[in-house]
């Protein structure tokens, strides 16, 4: 599947970051260019509003400005300036004539200042640094760097930042640092390479089994079963899951793991016990596994929820193959709703015409409701259904012919590449949904 990565940076390195960005294929690069600092965050927000990352690179001072902004499971590299970059950038100021010291540096750590300048022979006393702190401002910077200045006339400053260069130009030597093409490439690569081995993890195999508890061994117990295996079959979010009984009193669900990321908001809450006890009236224990083969995730999903019935309260446990025990998760966030595999007139009426089965068209509603308004690319269609990029692209035409998606711009790739094609499902007032 193709990969979205975001990448902040200042205007001045656009050109010199691009072809950093150059080998990598199969991946769409969206910018976000800023000159001066109070512009990272309503552009990070606007991007975040577009289009669907997989990934983000940036600086300290632009994760630090937009950093409430990212979603808490998004991929991230954040780029530190380090040794080389200030070695080369004192070697620009020694190319221009200028001493080697005295020097006033802004952002980089203190150890990093420390050991260049033991390493190129510069006294201590020669050399003024100000490390980073996210609480500080770039007027502190700008005081400190003119302070500095009012001592030592003869010096000169360095700093990352565009909005203490455009406050002390004019008024004092200074130079930006720049960064390296290869450290750029190389945190991107390893970036690519982190989001390529989540995503094999979430599409990795995995079970989960939901036990009625609190019944004897009587109808009411088959009836709880039978209404809770109902229950998880109407479920838009398990539409793509092997769901059916497992012994008197539990129902197995088997599925990819990225299925169980999603209905657990990653592991912090389990909505399916809370939507089962406030619907069904029943109380339920969960327990999850994963495991390198599908007997293993069974096994280890039955000791998950073993675990999850001794504690007396609805909620799950998840295991894996190394022993690790994640829980008590418990019902928190939004109860699922379940109400399109029960296979309506209208839900069936629009499966017909689309030429699609209802479960997919009940997982395209859901699809719609989680992405709250947003359009999406066709391979945002694909990630979503967990089907290849191909699958995603026949599927959206499908949807088109149909009147189920309509087409809402593009979203603007690197320079070198096309723009994506954007489009809005219409799927929830097909089958009589009210959109929020």
């Amino acid at each position: 599947m193709r990969m979205v990565l975001g990448l902040v940076l200042h205007t001045s390195h656009q050109a010199r970051l691009a072809v950093a960005s150059g080998a990598l294929s199969g991946v769409q690069l969206e910018l976000v260019i800023y000159e001066q600092e109070r512009e990272i965050r309503p552009k990070v927000q606007a991007l975040l509003d577009r289009v669907h990352l997989d990934g983000i690179l940036l600086g300290r001072v632009p994760y630090d400005a937009c950093r409430d902004l990212l979603p808490p499971d998004l991929p991230l590299s954040i780029n530190r300036y380090g040794a080389l970059e200030l070695t080369l950038t004192l070697g620009r100021a020694l190319r221009m004539g200028w001493a080697p010291g005295p020097v006033s540096i802004d952002t980089f750590d203190r150890p990093i200042v420390d050991d260049v300048g033991k390493a190129l022979g510069m006294s201590p006393d020669q050399i003024t640094c100000l490390p980073y702190s996210a609480d500080t401002s770039y007027e502190e910077i700008v005081e400190f760097h003119r302070r500095f200045l009012a001592e030592h006339p003869d010096g000169y400053v360095i700093t990352v930042r565009s909005e203490v260069t455009r406050a002390l130009s004019g008024h004092a030597r200074m130079l930006n640092v720049i960064p390296l093409e290869s450290t750029v490439r190389s945190e991107l690569h390893e970036l690519v390479l982190r989001i390529q081995s989540q995503r094999a993890t979430e599409r990795s195999f995995a079970a989960g089994i939901f036990s009625v508890v609190g019944f004897e061994k009587d109808s009411n117990l088959d009836r709880a079963r039978v209404g809770l295996l109902n229950m998880l079959l109407n479920t838009p979010e398990f539409a793509d899951a092997w769901v059916d009984t497992r012994g008197s009193r539990g129902v197995a669900v088997l599925a990819h793991r990225a299925l169980f990321n999603e209905v657990t908001a990653n592991w912090s809450a389990l909505p399916v016990v809370g939507t089962a006890e406030e619907t069904l009236g029943i109380r339920v224990a969960a327990g999850f596994g994963f495991g390198s083969s599908a007997r293993t995730c069974v096994v280890l999903a039955e000791k998950a929820v073993a675990q999850a019935e001794q504690t007396g309260a609805p909620c799950g446990f998840l295991m894996d193959e190394d022993g690790l025990m994640v829980g008590p998760l418990r019902p928190g966030a939004t109860p699922l709703r379940f109400t399109y595999r029960e296979h309506g007139p209208d839900l069936e009426r629009v499966a017909r015409r689309a030429g699609l089965s209802a479960a997919t068209i009940s997982r395209l509603a859901a699809v719609e409701r989680n992405r709250a308004g947003r359009p999406l690319s066709p391979g945002d269609l694909a990630d979503a259904l967990h089907i290849t990029d191909p699958s995603g692209r026949r599927l959206i035409r499908k949807l088109i012919a149909s009147g189920l998606a309509v087409p809402r711009g593009s979203a603007q790739a690197n320079r070198k590449g096309r723009p994506t094609n954007l489009y809005q499902l219409t799927v929830a007032a097909a089958i009589g949904e009210d959109v929020e």
